[in-house]
């Protein structure tokens, strides 16, 4: 299922992904809870502050010739002490959060990307590259970014907020009355606003996956762009998705930034308000000078808290939207858990049958209707047919990254939906069309998979596919480091180093899938002898376009439109004249 579109029909659950949160934050409890003491001890030392400067305000106000300024200068310099003290425990919990940030950062990629490898091959045929390496990098930066920031200013709001309202309560009722009328409507706004943003902010972490997955696919095509002069038509589209991004952005930032200025002006209102029933409390002696201090210094302790709060409400709301999208992501079905029963498939012999097997990616089609065949071991089986005919799906269901629907998978003789995937899957080797090589030396991914084996062993292999001459041109030998993807080599070169993979490996089964197709013709011939000797002893499947590689295999079967048509050796088949003897002669005419 494609992520984007799973998570847009699927309703926004904040209770779910807050509880996901707090479980993925549970390893940190007791740092949390350090902090939240900390916090506490912080907001009761800043509270201490305006009562301390309020008491020095009512000594000052006896007038002249009765100030003390002894006690004027103790309470001065135990509101500086209290707010230096502050600052100093509020700087110790921002480098305890730096340090759970990165730590849940780092718990929330590894979850992500161990959850790649359960995940069937589905959802990686289903969804870009780009949405989902924007779910593991930027949605989970956003969400440890909130969590360094938002976690201890939402602790030291709340608190700051109870304090000073107790103390305004204590200082004077009236005029906490009016501070009051004023936090309804904050409240109820914030509530309205949140209902409008939070869906926008969903908006813009999607289109910014969707952003990264068109740039993915672009960089890697960017030859094919190049040689066809493609590039303005390149630019006009992603022009078009970067502006749906950018409009996504803006739309969501735009409301978001409307809270702050609406929370400042309720609360200046209301410092307004106070300082006019203030100035009347006195004049009638309702309330001293250092109250009327104290009272103003809590009533914007009381509102700072708040309108920060505002401030990093589009933080939260773009945390929460970023850790909908990581949790929907970990939550997506993974491929099915051996049975407990699973047999243990260690040294098998390379007998591979199938019977019956039919197979739909969706429900709309059927790819393979009743497919039947084997093959002994040792022996060779080609697949060929046109385009589309499900030969590269049988290779699919081989592997189980696909489960039939109907019918049955025999590895020597035993149902593979018994075995567990890691035996089933040792039991191929695999060389595809597509080469994968990863940033390493050649040693290295020649030897992906075996870590046993040898740097004897590796050349070895290397020399039987045919490419230790071309290797040990190189400046480092075994030990050059390939670019991501082989980009410093040619294509043919990077076959060739997959071939040597394929000769290291010890599975009784070889797949083919066109291995040849990317070396020229008299390299061809070098790696079809090298081949020759890499299927001895082994069952090999060769799925094969040019029909003169396949020529001596020990049986060929002809697919088309998903169903076997024909059966037999290269010179059975042709003497037949049938779909085989059609291909062979459209590939020689």
């Amino acid at each position: 299922m494609n992520l984007s579109k799973m998570i847009q029909k699927r309703p926004k659950d904040t209770k779910g992904t807050l509880i996901k949160l707090y479980k993925t934050l549970l390893p940190f409890k007791v740092l949390i809870i350090f902090v939240v003491v900390l916090s506490i001890f912080s907001c009761v030392l800043s509270l201490l502050g305006p009562y301390f400067c309020g008491e020095a305000i009512n000594e000052v106000e006896k007038g002249p010739g009765m100030i003390d300024f002894s006690i004027v200068w103790k309470w001065a310099v135990m509101m500086l002490v209290s707010y230096l003290f502050s600052e100093v425990v509020y700087l110790t919990i921002n480098l305890i959060m730096v340090s759970v940030s990165k730590k849940t950062g780092y718990i929330l990629r590894k979850e992500c990307f161990e959850k790649l490898h359960r995940l069937p091959v589905s959802v990686f045929d289903d969804n870009s590259a780009g949405d989902i390496l924007s779910r593991i990098s930027y949605d989970v930066d956003v969400v440890a970014t909130s969590i360094q920031t938002d976690i201890s200013q939402i602790i030291t709001t709340i608190i700051t907020v109870l304090g000073s309202f107790f103390m305004m309560l204590k200082i004077s009722l009236p005029l906490s009355c009016i501070t009051m009328v004023t936090l309804p409507v904050t409240i109820i706004y914030t509530i309205h606003i949140k209902g409008i943003t939070r869906p926008l902010y969903s908006k813009r972490s999607e289109k910014y996956g969707e952003m990264n997955g068109f740039v993915e696919e672009m960089f890697s095509g960017e030859k094919t762009i190049q040689a066809y002069s493609y590039e303005e038509n390149v630019s006009k589209e992603y022009a078009k998705i970067n502006k749906e991004a950018s409009d996504a952005y803006f739309n969501a930032d735009v409301r978001g930034v409307t809270i702050g200025p609406t929370m400042g002006m309720m609360n200046n209102l209301s410092l307004a308000l106070n300082g006019m029933i203030g100035s009347i409390l006195y004049m009638f002696s309702f309330a001293t000078l250092g109250q009327l201090s104290s009272f103003i210094l809590y009533s914007r302790k009381f509102a700072g808290p708040i309108n920060e709060l505002s401030n990093i409400m589009n933080e939260i709301f773009s945390a929460l939207s970023a850790a909908e999208r990581i949790y929907s992501f970990l939550g997506m079905k993974e491929d099915p858990e051996d049975a407990p029963d699973a047999i243990e498939l260690t040294s098998g012999e390379g007998r591979v049958e199938l019977r019956d097997v039919s197979f739909s990616y969706s429900t709309e089609k059927e790819i393979l209707h009743s497919v039947s065949f084997s093959t002994e071991k040792g022996k060779t089986l080609a697949i060929v047919g046109e385009t589309g005919a499900g030969k590269t799906t049988i290779i699919n269901l081989l592997m189980r990254f696909y489960r039939p629907q109907g019918g049955k998978i025999l590895i020597d003789g035993i149902d593979s939906a018994k075995l567990t995937d890691r035996s089933l899957r040792s039991q191929f080797a695999m060389v595809l069309q597509d080469t994968w090589l990863f940033r390493g030396t050649v040693l290295e991914n020649i030897a992906y998979g075996r870590e046993d084996a040898t740097r004897e062993e590796v050349v070895e292999a290397a020399k039987k596919a045919g490419i230790h001459h071309f290797i040990t041109t190189l400046e480092k030998g075994y030990d050059t480091v390939i670019s991501e993807n082989g980009g410093n080599i040619s294509k043919g070169q990077k076959q060739l180093l997959t071939i040597a993979r394929a000769f290291l490996s010890k599975a009784p089964v070889l797949i083919l899938d066109e291995a040849t197709s990317n070396v020229d013709t008299s390299t061809e011939k070098k790696v079809q002898e090298a081949m020759t000797a890499l299927m001895k002893g082994r069952t090999a499947i060769v799925i094969a376009h040019r029909l003169s590689t396949i020529e001596n295999a020990d049986e060929i079967i002809v697919m088309s439109h998903g169903s076997v048509v024909e059966k037999g050796t290269h010179s059975s088949l042709l003497e037949k004249k049938g779909a085989y003897y059609n291909l062979y002669r459209s590939q020689f005419a």
